[in-house]
C-alpha cells in the first residue's frame, strides 16, 4: 500500500486538527472540506467511487460548514470548544467501524495497487485489517489527548502536538513496513518464499 495514498486521505483531517481553534474552527472546516473535494473529485471521475475517508470528510466538514452558516455563536459554543476532539472521534469511528463491518478502509487504496485476483486472498485481508486497526488506534489516542486537554485542563505540548505527531509518523512507518513483513519480501536472496500471492498493497 502506498503510504502517500493513505496519508493524503488523512490530509483534510490533519488540516482541520491543525487550524481548528475556538475562533478558527469554521475556517478550518471550510479548508478541510475543500481538501476533501480536491481529493475525492479525481477518484470519482476515474472510478465512480471514493474512499470512505473522503466520504466521511465531505459529510463531516460539510455539516460543520452548514452549522457555522446557520446557527448563532451561543449554540455553536460546544462545537467551538471541542472541534478537534470531535474530528478525532469521528475519524476513529470511521476507521474502526470499517474494520467492524469487514471492509477495512485501507482496502480502497490497496486495490489500486494490487491485481484484482488477490483482493480476496487471506494475506491481502490480513494486511488491511491490521493496518486499519493501527490507524484506528492512532486516532483513538489522538481523541484521548484532545479529551485530556479539554476536560483535564492539560496544556502541555506533549498532548497537543508531540503524542499525536509521533503516533501518526509511527503509523505511516508501520504502513510501509508491514506488507513487506507479511509477504516475506525481506527474506534473504535465494531463500524459498512462501506460496502467498503478492497481495501486499504496496
Amino acid at each position: 500500500m502506498q503510504k502517500a495514498a493513505i496519508f493524503l486521505g488523512f490530509v483534510p483531517w490533519i488540516v482541520f486538527s491543525v487550524v481548528a481553534g475556538p475562533s478558527t474552527w469554521m475556517w478550518a472546516a471550510l479548508a478541510a472540506l475543500l481538501c476533501s473535494l480536491i481529493l475525492s473529485v479525481p477518484s470519482w471521475r476515474s472510478t465512480r467511487s471514493i474512499s470512505v475517508l473522503d466520504a466521511a470528510g465531505l459529510l463531516f466538514f460539510g455539516v460543520l460548514v452548514v452549522l457555522a452558516l446557520t446557527l448563532d455563536r451561543a449554540t455553536l459554543q460546544p462545537i467551538e470548544d471541542r472541534a478537534q476532539m470531535l474530528s478525532s472521534i469521528v475519524i476513529a469511528l470511521v476507521a474502526l467501524g470499517s474494520l467492524a463491518v469487514g471492509r477495512p478502509f485501507t482496502e480502497y487504496y490497496a486495490r489500486q495497487q494490487t491485481p484484482r485476483e488477490y483482493w480476496n486472498s487471506p494475506t491481502f485481508k490480513q494486511i488491511n485489517r491490521v493496518i486499519t486497526a493501527v490507524w484506528g488506534l492512532v486516532f483513538v489516542l489522538n481523541a484521548l489527548c484532545d479529551a485530556a486537554v479539554a476536560y483535564l485542563g492539560v496544556t502541555s505540548d506533549v498532548f497537543n502536538w508531540v503524542v499525536p505527531i509521533v503516533a501518526i509518523v509511527a503509523a505511516v512507518k508501520f504502513t510501509g513496513w508491514y506488507p513487506d513483513h507479511v509477504t516475506g519480501r525481506h527474506q534473504p536472496q535465494g531463500a524459498h518464499e512462501a506460496s502467498a500471492p503478492p497481495a501486499q498493497p504496496a
